[in-house]
């Protein structure tokens, strides 16, 4: 799977994880020791983050229904709660500094692909 910006014409991400239980949310990138860059971590109808427990900085992007950025954060440190995103249906987790270098902006559109 990959991530792209459709805006820019940009790849975010090629290694791409869902977290969909519970269990995976919960526990997201806590047991990690870094996020590699062109990984990400999706998780859907989510318009919140925290890095409490984390040992590094990340990228967050929020977006609506149709792929659209209606929020980011760009290198959250850790033991941070991110703002509510009330337009956001998921949010994608990514290496400090992806959004910077691909110059990912509010009002973009993100897709996800096979």
């Amino acid at each position: 799977m990959k991530i792209k910006n459709l805006s820019r014409g940009t790849i975010l991400a090629e290694r791409v994880v869902f977290c969909r239980t519970l269990k995976s949310r919960l526990v997201g990138l806590i047991n990690r020791p870094f996020l590699e860059s062109g990984s990400a971590l999706v998780l859907p109808r989510c318009n919140s983050i925290h890095t409490l427990f984390m040992r590094f900085s990340i990228d967050v992007l929020f977006l609506d229904e149709r792929g659209k950025v209606v929020g980011k954060i760009e290198t959250m440190a850790p033991f941070r709660i991110s703002p509510l995103f009330w337009q956001a249906r998921q949010a994608i987790e990514l290496p400090a500094n992806t959004l910077e270098n691909t110059a990912t902006s509010i009002g973009d559109i993100i897709r996800i692909e096979p």
